[in-house]
């Protein structure tokens, strides 16, 4: 991440405030992810800092700027032409089934030689779009989007929770509308007009 950054950045005084800002996610995500180890690497490899400190603004940017390796590699090595990518999940869509296996291939070979990266175990599949794509918390068809279910049952049972403390005095309107109108914005971006009509008839805001 420092070289990536370092090949744009000129300016010792702001790389040192990077640096900085990496020194503070160390040991982090130790317990959640253990060190893994890939070709090539010494016994030293475990003692090598991994992860960012999430609470961060800049690491949302800087794991765009690493993984834009990845996109250069799909567009421009692999040449896939229907490619998108949010954070640090990304679809590839072709016709032929071989080919996307021999993508992933070579984009799991990719990741761990260049980027020190693992594929998902298992969220990396290939399969066709009429199943749906689970994407962005959507699981999107061919001819329309609907909010997983999973989603669902958190906004449930957290708007439960608010309504609660709201009842009790202790979350006022304005903070539960607020927080209820973010998840409505992204809901609508599904085919939820009628899920949202049941959901709040079922727990009306008041």
């Amino acid at each position: 991440m420092k070289g990536l950054l370092a090949k744009h950045i000129a300016d010792r005084e702001t790389m040192w405030l990077i640096e900085g800002l990496f020194a503070s996610g160390e040991g982090i995500q130790t317990e959640e992810n253990p060190p893994i180890y890939f070709a090539g690497d010494d016994l030293f490899a475990a003692l090598r800092p991994h992860g960012l400190p999430i609470g961060n603004l800049t690491s949302q940017f800087w794991a765009n700027v690493y993984l834009h390796e990845l996109d250069m590699f799909v567009k421009h090595e692999l040449r896939c032409p229907a490619y998108l990518r949010y954070m640090d999940d990304f679809v590839l869509f072709d016709d032929d089934k071989a080919v996307l296996q021999g993508w992933k291939g070579a984009i799991r070979a990719f990741l761990a030689s260049r980027l020190r990266l693992e594929l998902h175990p298992k969220k990396s599949l290939v399969f066709p779009v009429q199943v749906g794509l689970e994407f962005c918390g959507f699981r999107i068809y061919p001819t329309h989007r609907r909010l997983r279910r999973s989603a669902i049952r958190r906004f449930v049972g957290r708007f439960r929770r608010q309504r609660e403390a709201f009842q009790e005095g202790k979350l006022s309107l304005e903070k539960m509308s607020e927080s209820v109108g973010c998840w409505i914005a992204h809901a609508a971006h599904g085919d939820t007009w009628r899920l949202r009509q049941r959901l709040f008839a079922d727990y009306p805001l008041l």
